[in-house]
């Protein structure tokens, strides 16, 4: 794995900088007079008590709309602001020691973008972004553009941005990342990069763009459908291929990010919220939290224009200390923070010991470090035996309405609630 040190300690907070500040949409729209970049340094604070070490920011380069139009990839969008909004953005984060990853997008730009000429053409004049014809395709293989996009992501790492998330990675060819990445990498051999991949062979693009890691959607997927579903098997399908990856690469991992229906919505029991993030944060991976799914925020994503708008709200002020206290924030901080004192977690590969279609029980381990997660969706109580599995007895750290408890060989997990036994404890 080629990928820096300090990733192995990171786990992001995942903002959309242009709904998070009310910036768009917006009619008026923000001047950058308004300084609204400089909300994000208000909720700063707040990641380091979720528990993160990283911000990921949505696009903030000058763009038309939605941020995914960019006009000028050096530039500031003058809806968030101008380049001191941002220089103090990484100032107060990098005080805090929180990383910071910038959304780089290269597949595609405004239709107005200056350079026409960088256009790739198509059959019916020029190519366009899944059909969008406000998002024109750019030519990868000119290499102008190969260049620039190396030439962009240096100047920002040197402006201090810790790495980038390449949008629509899958739409482009692997032998342009190729180009670009090593030029990037020969001036700043610490950035991370991370494609979005939603579909295909990971790790095979992992190794032909070189890539350090990728979105893993297939893993988002099957968390909320198995729970959906009432079909834990989706889930353990889903976790063997996880392994796989995990061999090549190390993958960005999430419930929600803001592209989709928020996590909150898409479960027909609120209940299991709590079973999705006992995945996310007992599973290998560099996990990421986006912005609102710690208080259990609602928003279903449509496809229409203005479809997106609902998963990427206005944030206001900064929770209170009443606010700190829900349940949904809560569990992320004490889940974080188990994530934290096992980081042999963050390439930890998983097994089943036990499983049906509404309860299952897995070892995730790493070396020989090991936890043992009991999830249980049905009414019934889940019996746990860990003699009969061969683990002898346990201590459990975490569970749903559970306290840490002394060595427990049997024990049962409640209904629609989950366990987490230290088998070496």
């Amino acid at each position: 794995m080629r990928e820096p040190a300090w990733v192995q300690h990171v786990i992001w907070w995942q903002i959309y900088p242009l709904g998070f500040v009310g910036a768009y949409p917006a009619d008026p729209p923000p001047g950058p007079e308004e300084h609204r970049l400089r909300r994000v340094v208000e909720w700063l604070d707040h990641a380091i008590e979720l528990g993160t070490s990283g911000i990921a920011l949505g696009p903030v380069f000058a763009s038309r709309t939605h941020g995914y139009d960019t006009v000028d990839h050096y530039r500031i969008d003058p809806r968030l602001g101008d380049d001191d909004d941002f220089d103090t953005l990484v100032a107060e984060a990098k005080r805090r020691g929180l990383r910071i990853l910038l959304d780089g997008v290269f597949n595609h730009v405004a239709a107005d973008f200056a350079r026409s000429e960088w256009f790739r053409k198509g059959s019916n004049g020029f190519d366009t972004f899944e059909g969008h014809g406000d998002l024109i395709a750019l030519d990868h293989d000119n290499p102008e553009v190969v260049s620039y996009a190396a030439d962009v992501m240096a100047y920002w790492l040197g402006r201090g941005a810790d790495g980038f998330r390449l949008d629509a990675a899958y739409a482009v060819p692997d032998r342009f990342w190729a180009a670009v990445l090593p030029r990037v990498r020969a001036a700043f051999p610490d950035a991370w990069f991370v494609g979005e991949v939603i579909h295909g062979d990971y790790a095979a693009r992992v190794g032909a763009a070189g890539f350090d890691s990728v979105t893993q959607y297939e893993l988002w997927k099957a968390i909320w459908s198995s729970l959906v579903d009432g079909n834990f098997h989706e889930l353990d399908w889903a976790l063997l291929r996880h392994n796989e990856f995990l061999d090549v690469f190390v993958p960005m991992t999430f419930v929600g990010n803001h592209d989709v229906t928020r996590i909150a919505s898409r479960l027909n029991d609120t209940g299991h919220l709590e079973h999705a993030l006992v995945v996310l944060f007992t599973t290998g991976g560099t996990p990421s939290v986006y912005a609102g799914d710690e208080f259990a925020y609602l928003g279903v994503k449509e496809e229409r224009f203005g479809g997106d708008d609902a998963v990427r709200p206005e944030f206001g002020a900064p929770p209170s200390a009443d606010e700190q206290q829900h349940d949904v924030l809560r569990l992320h901080q004490h889940l974080i923070g188990l994530h934290r004192r096992h980081p042999w977690l963050r390439t930890a590969r998983t097994s089943a010991l036990q499983l049906s279609n509404r309860q299952y029980l897995y070892e995730t381990r790493g070396g020989t470090d090991a936890l043992v997660v009991a999830l249980n969706i049905d009414d019934a109580p889940m019996p746990l035996s860990l003699p009969a599995l061969g683990l002898g007895s346990g201590r459990i750290v975490a569970g749903s309405g559970a306290r840490p408890a002394d060595t427990v060989a049997e024990t049962e997990v409640a209904p629609h609630g989950w366990l987490v036994i230290d088998p070496g404890a």
